[in-house]
């Protein structure tokens, strides 16, 4: 039986985490260690910091192959599949990527006030003001051919007055405060990521709950952060909902930040059961904490029509396909909707070559719990759904849904994120490119759930019509989504460090959507709107997380990280050589 599907990010089931709940007596304890040290947290000197960031590092390096190991094991990945480059990449790699980018911003801080732009800023013909904060460095030009990262600032802020919005708390000094970090279960650098960002961003002491998915990685964090454990300023906790919910409720606990479902913000904000919803309904919030969150989305990817060649549809039926096969479509960045016009004599032809990278790809375990239902409930919907590949037990197919009614606005594939192995395709009619691109717009902002995160793939002899090069930038503009992707899956926002992640601002408490607030975001700006990528139409060397890129990735991250550990340009070629190879 499938279980019940409603909108949004679904409601995972409750599970015993690998590590014993903490008792109530242990968090108490927890809190009160972290509020003791809060005033203190905030006058450790910015240098003093810059050394301690500096111990992460080396703590984080000495636990990486453990912490590969762990997630490799409680995934049921082999050590030599190519999908062991996964967890280097959203481990050690990112984790190790962020901390050397929170160092330089600190000792930026410390020279100059503010964290250094690495780019130009501009003034958008809009009015917005965009800072290009990727490539941060020389290594970042090399290894990401031809990719650049911008940050655009909320309507309202001038060149003049941007590095004023940089680095707020080491500036205004605001008083110390306990926040609270409810981790995720999927990926698993998105914890420590958290961690930092309300630390060394927001400058405040942590208490940080485990996901019980994966609270197998809790004492390596206690290893890797005892830099900051030591000194009081970190705890971690362990535990599932009812530890979550005690501790949201606990009168030290000032803010929260959760990734995960809208589900749980709202049961955070508003509480459970008929008195949740009542309160919902009415809009006011069982609690007056500061909320943030990272809640999910239905993301699309806008495809254009254009002269593809047979190369470049098998290029891009390879990236839109590791933008769900990519942790076995446990992510809340995976694509969902593919988004087409109808009239495009190739469209039958990409969906064609992501059917055989697809076919190719091994099923993976779907180890995140209530998986096989909530697969269930959209095939259930979609009978025709294609079931790719043949999964052993515990595991499930990739699943595609083509030709979704664009008109079935409740359709469970626009309304609910698919947290699984599947993803739809729909197709709109439109008389020119450029009215496709504005229809495709409209459809992702207005029918699509969410705005985290959405990519266009256009070739570069479609812009050379001037309507359709209009289009494009209307929207980049226009789209509702925290970052936008041009030719590069929009997720990778999640990994650059400089680059924000998190919703698009605006999401009402009673309509949270994809959540309040931004992560990541190293170069410390407090009002930013999106963050927009733009990349190459095709790639040399074809990015080793593609998922037909062999054993690419595993070589690649695993030295990245030691690369961002420490820095040197003797590291280059050997990382080139894994990338150019297989």
């Amino acid at each position: 039986m499938a279980i019940a599907t409603h909108p949004g990010s679904p409601q995972f089931p409750a599970m015993l985490g690998s590590v014993p709940p903490s008792s109530e007596e242990a968090m108490d304890a927890a809190v009160r260690d972290v509020r003791a040290r809060k005033d203190a947290w905030v006058q450790v000197p910015v240098r003093a910091r810059v050394r301690l960031v500096e111990r992460l590092m080396g703590d984080f390096d000495a636990i990486g192959a453990r912490w590969v190991a762990a997630c490799l094991e409680a995934k049921s990945i082999p050590a030599s599949a190519p999908a062991a480059g996964e967890e280097w990449a959203t481990g050690p790699y990112t984790v190790m990527r962020h901390l050397r980018q929170t160092k330089e911003a600190l000792a930026d801080i410390a020279r100059s006030g503010r964290p250094r732009i690495p780019g130009p800023v501009t003034t958008l013909a809009n009015g917005q003001v965009a800072a290009r904060v990727f490539p941060q460095n020389m290594y970042d030009a090399i290894l990401f051919t031809g990719l650049t990262a911008d940050v655009w600032m909320e309507p309202g802020v001038t060149a003049a007055e941007l590095p004023k919005t940089q680095a707020v708390a080491y500036h205004e000094q605001p008083p110390g405060k306990v926040a609270l970090v409810l981790g995720a279960g999927n990926v698993s650098n998105i914890g420590p990521l958290d961690v930092l960002y309300k630390l060394f961003t927001e400058d405040q002491v942590v208490v940080f709950k485990t996901n019980p998915v994966n609270a197998y990685l809790g004492p390596l964090i206690e290893e890797a952060f005892r830099a900051l454990i030591e000194p009081g300023y970190l705890r971690v906790v362990y535990g599932g909902a009812r530890e979550g919910a005690y501790l949201c409720h606990h009168p030290d606990i000032e803010e929260i930040h959760i990734t995960g479902s809208d589900k749980t913000f709202d049961a955070i904000v508003f509480g459970t059961g008929p008195e949740g919803a009542a309160r919902k309904a009415a809009g006011t919030p069982q609690l007056s904490k500061r909320v943030t969150g990272e809640l999910g989305n239905v993301s699309p990817v806008i495809v254009v029509p254009g002269p593809w060649s047979a190369a470049d549809l098998r290029y891009h039926g390879a990236h839109i396909a590791s933008m769900l096969t990519n942790n076995a479509g446990f992510n809340c960045n995976a694509t969902r909707v593919i988004v087409q016009h109808a009239g495009w004599k190739q469209r039958d032809a990409l969906l064609r070559h992501m059917r055989e990278v697809l076919a190719a790809a091994p099923p993976r375990q779907a180890y995140y719990p209530g998986a096989a239902d909530h697969h269930a409930s959209f095939v259930a919907a979609h009978p025709e759904a294609e079931q790719i590949g043949s999964p052993g037990a515990g595991a499930l197919p990739w699943t595609l849904v083509t030709g979704v009614d664009p008109a079935r606005e409740d359709d469970i594939c626009f309304t609910t994120e698919a947290f699984c192995s599947l993803f739809a395709e729909t197709a709109l009619e439109a008389g020119s490119v450029a009215e496709y691109i504005d229809h495709a717009v409209a459809f992702c902002n207005d029918q699509l759930w969410g705005t985290l995160n959405a990519t266009i793939l256009v070739h570069p002899a479609s812009l050379k019509d001037t309507a359709v090069r209009a289009a494009l930038e209307r929207a980049v503009a226009n789209l509702r989504y925290g970052t936008v992707g041009i030719n590069y899956w929009a997720g990778a926002s999640f990994v650059l460090g400089t680059t924000t992640w998190g919703a698009y601002p605006g999401h009402a408490l009673t309509d949270i959507q994809s959540g309040t607030g931004v992560v990541h975001n190293t170069l410390m700006f407090a009002r930013p709107q999106k963050t927009v990528l733009r990349s190459p139409f095709r790639v040399t060397p074809t990015p080793p997380w593609f998922v037909n890129r062999g054993s690419a990735g595993r070589k690649v991250f695993r030295k990245l990280a030691k690369l961002e550990k420490s820095p040197s340009p003797l590291k280059v070629p050997s990382i080139v050589a894994s990338a150019l190879g297989g």
